[in-house]
C-alpha cells in the first residue's frame, strides 16, 4: 500500500510532538527516556483490553451511551492503571510534575494506537478522507487524550507527596474530573454547535487549566532553583 507510510506518519506524528512537549515541561529533573517510552508503549497496549470492554458493552448498549458514558470511564481508568501500577511505585517518581509527564505519555500512547486504527479504517473510503481524519484527530482527539490524562496525572503527582490518608480522595477526584471532562468532550462531538464549542472554548480552557497545574507542580518541586 503506497499510502501506508504517509498515513502512519499522519497518525503517529501528533502524539510524538505532544510527547516531546510534555517531556520538556519537566525542566528541573527530566524523567528517564526509558520510563517515558515504556509508559507510552503500555498506553498503546492498554487500548486493546479497553476496546474489548467497550465492544462487550456495545452488544447491548447504544453507540451514544458507549461514547459518552462507557468509553470515558474505561479509557481513563486504563491509562491511569498504566502509570499507577508501574512508575508511580518507583524512585523515579520524585516530583509532583512527574504525574503529569507520565500521564501524558500513557494518554499519548493510547491516542497513537487509536489514531492508527481510525486513520487506516478511513482509508476504506479514500486516501483523502484518511488524511483528513488524521488531521482532525491531531487537532482535537490527541490533545483531548493528553489533557484528560493530565488531570489524574496532576492528582497522582500531588498525592504522592502527601500523607497516605489523604491520597485516595485526591486521586479519586482527579480521575472523576478526567472522566467527566472526557464525557463532555465526546458529547460535544455529536453536533456542529457542540464541535464549535469544543474547539473554541472547551479545549482552550482545558489547556489553560493543565498549564496552570504544570506550573503549580513545578513550583512545588524539590529540585526547583532557590
Amino acid at each position: 500500500m503506497e499510502a501506508a507510510p504517509l498515513l502512519l506518519l499522519v497518525a503517529i506524528a501528533p502524539a510524538v510532538f505532544w510527547l516531546w512537549y510534555f517531556y520538556h515541561k519537566d525542566r528541573y529533573e527530566p524523567e528517564p527516556l526509558a520510563w517515558i517510552l515504556m509508559i507510552y508503549i503500555l498506553g498503546m497496549a492498554v487500548t486493546i483490553p479497553v476496546a474489548l470492554v467497550e465492544g462487550f458493552f456495545a452488544l447491548f448498549l447504544t453507540d451514544f451511551f458507549i461514547t459518552v458514558m462507557i468509553a470515558p470511564v474505561f479509557e481513563e481508568a486504563g491509562k491511569y492503571l498504566v502509570v499507577r501500577r508501574t512508575v508511580y511505585e518507583s524512585s523515579e517518581f520524585d516530583e509532583p510534575v512527574d504525574g503529569i509527564v507520565y500521564a501524558a505519555a500513557a494518554g499519548l500512547g493510547f491516542a497513537t494506537l487509536e489514531n492508527i486504527i481510525y486513520v487506516f479504517s478511513a482509508l476504506e473510503t479514500s486516501i483523502a478522507f484518511a488524511i483528513q481524519t488524521g488531521l482532525v484527530r491531531a487537532l482535537i482527539s490527541v490533545p483531548g487524550h493528553v489533557l484528560f490524562s493530565a488531570m489524574w496525572g496532576y492528582a497522582l503527582g500531588r498525592a504522592r507527596f502527601l500523607p497516605a490518608s489523604r491520597r485516595r480522595g485526591i486521586i479519586f477526584g482527579g480521575l472523576v474530573l478526567a472522566m467527566a471532562s472526557h464525557a463532555l468532550f465526546n458529547l460535544l462531538l455529536y453536533d456542529t454547535i457542540g464541535f464549535a464549542l469544543l474547539v473554541l472554548i472547551v479545549v482552550p480552557a482545558l489547556w489553560f487549566i493543565v498549564q496552570r497545574k504544570i506550573d503549580e507542580s513545578l513550583r512545588n518541586s524539590v529540585y526547583r532553583p532557590k
